[in-house]
């Protein structure tokens, strides 16, 4: 049988997932191999150097560099307060002596003689890892962080902005094909991942954000409404670092997109779970998709597993269900019907190897293989 192989996305009913938890800088971790874990319980800590706040002691004291650190009221490594005297000037005949305040909280790092400045390093800033998915410690990485193993259902989505959060699903559409608008949005979708249906509106994005909820994940998005959403174009290779107070997930692409019928079924089948959700996105070297996690209990799921179907990762073969990604069937789901092994001349008359996809409807297309995406799972 010929066989290709593509970049595609996953959609697992179930599969085992490992989340790598890991601090920015050597720190301590907070848990053992064996421990379970919730979504939002902290696994790791370390703390960063605060800011410095500089002062220009010399001045402000109308004296020589030399002579500051004899005028100071605090000593190097002690600690002191915003507005606390910290310095006090000679003065005339031992009068109209002159104090200054330190200009912020912390301790005092370093004393100059050369510039006179003093260095004041404000507190510690704590940076906290937590585990993101609920599930099992199955390796600790010693100052580092650790990994947590779950079996999960599993959805990438095409785009994402936000980073990682974690909530209960609430369906707010009634079908795949149905556009999230504002009204769907209510009240007691506090603090939840909201699953829409086709395009999600900017209406309902900023409902959503309104009402607190912590992502949005539907089939499509209009470009203008995330540039309105954002205030800016994205104009980025990566994803995740925006604070808009949500994280969005699109599972198709941009455009009036409904979403996969199954993809929808799987998540809307597990309304009232807790989901983990990261909506970062890299399309360049080292692709990341946005994701949504739903942990499963044992044995759920395990009746759409079949070993003996396992398919080699990437492999392109007849009957794979792929989406086309390019105009003009752009956002089109259907099955690979045939995959002729000689390039074929395309409109622009340039040569490539393509391939048969079936639609849904029964119609059939030929594509170019580089204008598909597998979806898995």
């Amino acid at each position: 049988m010929a066989k290709a192989y593509t970049p595609g996305l996953k959609v697992a009913a179930r599969t085992t997932h490992r989340a790598r938890r890991l601090l920015p800088i050597a720190g301590d971790v907070r848990v053992a191999v064996g421990d379970t874990v919730a979504a939002n319980d902290v696994v790791a800590e370390t703390f960063m150097d605060g800011d410095i706040t500089p002062m220009n002691m010399a001045n402000r004291l109308s004296c020589p560099a030399n002579e500051v650190a004899s005028l100071m009221l605090k000593q190097i490594g002690e600690s002191v307060e915003q507005g606390e005297p910290i310095a006090r000037s000679k003065g005339i005949f031992g009068a109209f002596k002159t104090e200054v305040a330190s200009d912020a909280t912390g301790t005092i790092e370093q004393v100059s003689s050369v510039t006179g400045q003093v260095m004041i390093r404000g507190a510690a800033i704590p940076v906290q890892v937590r585990a993101y998915l609920s599930g099992t410690v199955v390796e600790v990485l010693p100052k580092e962080g650790c990994i947590i193993e779950n079996d999960v259902m599993f959805v990438q989505g095409i785009f994402g902005i936000g980073g990682e959060t974690e909530g209960v699903i609430q369906v707010a559409c009634s079908n795949h094909e149905e556009t999230l608008e504002a009204d769907a949005i209510t009240g007691d979708m506090k603090g939840a991942v909201i699953l829409g249906g086709a395009r999600m509106t900017a209406a309902a994005l900023r409902k959503a954000i309104e009402v607190g909820a912590a992502a949005v994940v539907s089939g499509g998005l209009d470009d203008q409404d995330l540039k309105e959403l954002l205030g800016r174009d994205l104009g980025v290779a990566i994803t995740g670092s925006e604070k808009i107070g949500i994280t969005v997930i699109v599972t198709e692409g941009f455009g009036d997109i409904a979403m996969a019928a199954r993809t929808w079924r799987l998540l809307a089948d597990r309304a009232g779970r807790t989901a983990s959700v990261n909506g970062a996105t890299q399309i360049r070297a080292g692709v990341m998709r946005p994701e949504i996690l739903v942990p499963l209990e044992p044995g759920e799921n395990e009746n759409e597993i079949d070993p003996t179907l396992a398919k080699e990762a990437g492999m392109l073969d007849l009957g794979t269900t792929v989406r086309v990604i390019r105009d003009p069937y752009f956002g089109l789901l259907g099955e690979v019907s045939a995959l002729p092994t000689e390039p074929a001349v395309l409109g622009s008359g340039s040569r490539a190897r393509v391939l048969e996809v079936r639609f849904p409807d029964g119609a059939t297309a030929i594509v170019p293989r580089a204008n598909v995406e597998l979806i898995e799972g």
